[in-house]
């Protein structure tokens, strides 16, 4: 993959719609299905390169593009902490499972499964939310440290809630390898959040002309 400011926003943009969508589902118990079918459809595009390809185009990842924007325009505290908490949490934890070769092969083998009930069922069937939330327990859960979703406790003990957010916080550790091979690091956050914010503004321009 290209190691530009562009794949490098998109990328990040992902990882801040599931973060989106994850407290959507924790405060409201519900959240864009359209949004959530092209993130969980992320984790089974085994054989496309760009970021176009994975999310079906750019205008489908506005809402994180607008999270890019929003979160990185402040100098100070970013506006909305809780998601940038998950954010960069998906961002270190990707980085904890690339030195993991074997949970990358168990996490590979376990998509590969899930694939199967997707050509049976469809993206976002609870049959197959489910074993993605399974994934996730099974392979980044065990990373550590986990990622503490807040919410209403009632949709967190909700089991259908809460296999949807382990499967979008999955999806989220998919747009943050896609970040890693655009060349993207805890320093491109930190340094070039100016470069990252102006980028997601024309992005979002081009979509609204």
């Amino acid at each position: 993959m290209e190691r530009s400011d562009h794949n490098r926003t998109l990328a990040l943009a992902a990882i801040f719609q599931a973060a989106s969508l994850v407290k959507d589902l924790a405060w409201r118990g519900s959240c864009d299905e359209y949004e959530l079918e092209v993130l969980i459809g992320s984790l089974f595009a085994f054989d496309s390169t760009t970021p176009e390809e994975i999310y079906r185009g750019e205008v489908s990842l506005r809402t994180g593009l607008e999270r890019v924007r929003t979160q990185l325009e402040s100098g100070g505290k970013p506006p909305d902490m809780e998601i940038t908490r998950y954010a960069v949490g998906l961002i270190f934890l990707e980085r904890k499972l690339q030195k993991r070769g074997d949970m990358m092969q168990q996490l590979a083998d376990g998509l590969q499964g899930a694939q199967r009930q997707v050509d049976y069922f469809t993206l976002t069937h609870e049959s197959v939310i489910s074993r993605l939330g399974e994934i996730y327990k099974e392979t980044i859960s065990e990373l550590g440290p986990r990622i503490i979703v807040q919410g209403e406790q009632n949709n967190l003990s909700n089991p259908d809630t809460a296999a949807r957010i382990r499967a979008l916080l999955l999806a989220g550790i998919r747009g943050a390898v896609l970040w890693r091979q655009a060349g993207g690091s805890r320093w491109k956050l930190l340094f070039g959040r100016k470069r990252l914010m102006n980028e997601a503004g024309h992005i979002l321009q081009r979509l609204n002309t």
